[in-house]
């Protein structure tokens, strides 16, 4: 892999040694630099994680993408780079309750450094962490350039089962849950073809974009509302009322190309998709 590419996409000129110090530069580079966005999955473009395809369209189309591909290419990149990584899978749980179980469908990466294990994730949207978070810390809190994190285990099931959790505010959220279980690219394709296929997943009835900013701060939007916050404190709120704001949003805030008069799948717009 040419990686020359990819640290100007990502805007790094840091070491290049397989080294912690090179890891946190390049996992808050490519945070703060390549969305979190499934726009193709609302345009039916399909979700290829063929190598050549994930680095065209988020390297030279400058796009965005979700876990399988965000995490697929951190991986080949840190992997060009000398580090030990191993792809792990995860079930999250943004948006569900410890009473409910769902799909394990995120890839997030073990980095092994002088016998210490870190999580890097640049794949879980709004809450991607910005910094390395030490695995085998448990029930501690762990500073990153965003919010804190931690990571805690529970004998919640007939196996150990871990939490990566995120501070928001005076509140520690559940962002997923694993079992350090490896992710083969089989296992990949088939989440990855759910993922983007499949109807009831929440990819396909949803609008999400992400991005992370070196002053701390993310920007997301989730259908048609757009917000500006600072862990839990929202800077900036605003709803859109038809397809060109959309655009023009993506445009400007997220630098995200699309011609005039695309319209996604979601959000569905009051006349129908067809904006005002």
């Amino acid at each position: 892999m040419n990686l020359e590419p990819y640290f100007t996409r990502i805007r790094y000129s840091g070491p290049q040694t397989p080294t912690l110090d090179t890891l946190r530069g390049i996992l808050f580079a490519h945070a703060c630099s390549i969305p979190f966005e499934n726009l193709d999955v609302l345009l039916n473009r399909g979700i290829s994680l063929d190598e050549s395809a994930v680095e065209r369209k988020l390297i030279h189309e400058q796009r965005g993408g979700y876990c399988f591909e965000q995490n697929s290419l951190l991986l080949r990149v840190l992997t060009a780079l000398g580090f030990r990584v191993t792809p792990l899978s995860a079930r999250v749980r943004l948006t569900f309750t410890r009473e409910q179980t769902p799909p394990r469908t995120h890839l997030f990466l073990r980095v092994d450094l002088d016998g210490v294990p870190w999580l890097a994730d640049v794949g879980v949207g709004g809450f991607s962490p910005t910094g390395p978070i030490r695995l085998d810390l448990l029930d501690v809190e762990q500073a990153t350039p965003h919010e804190p994190r931690r990571i805690v285990r529970e004998h919640t099931r007939h196996y150990p089962t871990f939490y990566h959790q995120a501070k928001s505010g005076a509140e520690w959220v559940d962002v997923y849950e694993f079992t350090l279980e490896e992710m083969p690219p089989i296992d990949r394709e088939l989440a990855n073809w759910w993922t983007s296929l499949q109807p009831n997943s929440r990819f396909r009835q949803n609008l999400l974009v992400s991005l992370a900013r070196p002053d701390g701060t993310r920007l997301g939007i989730q259908n048609r509302e757009f917000s500006h916050r600072r862990g839990a404190e929202i800077l900036e709120h605003s709803e859109m009322t038809n397809p060109e704001m959309l655009l023009a949003l993506l445009r400007e805030r997220f630098h995200l190309q699309f011609p005039s008069g695309t319209i996604f799948a979601q959000p569905m717009w009051p006349t129908g998709g067809q904006g005002t």
